[in-house]
């Protein structure tokens, strides 16, 4: 019983694509947390809505991550 494809290729471009993926978004919410600290150091009054918009696009980054992350798993078992 194989678990994995007979296809080379789709093992090898799942895994990228898992990979590339997962390396995506953290480097996104790397950007984000980074724009955030900059963003509270000039305005410190706005602390609140700038953490709120922070953990509301990093979910939403990790959303797409998780879809990218699973495609490129499912790339792998597909024959």
């Amino acid at each position: 019983m194989v678990l994995l494809s007979a296809v080379p290729w789709a093992n090898a471009g799942g895994a990228i694509g898992a990979g590339l993926g997962a390396i995506g978004a953290g480097i996104g919410i790397g950007q984000i947390g980074r724009g955030a600290v900059e963003s509270i150091a000039r305005q410190p009054e706005a602390v609140n809505d700038i953490r709120n918009n922070m953990i509301l696009t990093a979910a939403l980054i990790e959303g797409v991550a998780l879809f990218a992350v699973i495609a490129g798993i499912l790339a792998m078992f597909v024959k």
